[in-house]
């Protein structure tokens, strides 16, 4: 199933932009307590090394990586939580 995230609308957003890797990470992981399972959490960072960590992270815990959109200077990431 393919999602269009330029539309999708997020349970949660955290906007990270303007911290250095890992401080995107760790607040999506912080954010993600807040997100219902099922939820989406958008993550907006303007380190590239987030578009590496997220998505591990999100594997590692059992979360889905849903991708990422390329904004003007920085990207959008969206993870859907694992259901319990």
């Amino acid at each position: 199933m393919s999602v269009d995230l330029q539309s999708i609308k997020a349970d949660k957003v955290v906007d990270a932009r303007g911290t250095a890797c890992p401080g995107p990470l760790l607040e999506a992981k912080r954010a993600m307590a807040d997100v219902p399972p099922g939820g989406i959490l958008e993550v907006l960072s303007s380190d590239e090394g987030t578009n590496e960590d997220l998505p591990l992270w999100a594997e590692n815990v059992g979360h889905e990586f849903l991708g990422v959109v390329e904004e003007s200077g920085y990207w959008r990431l969206f993870v859907k939580k694992a259901e319990e």
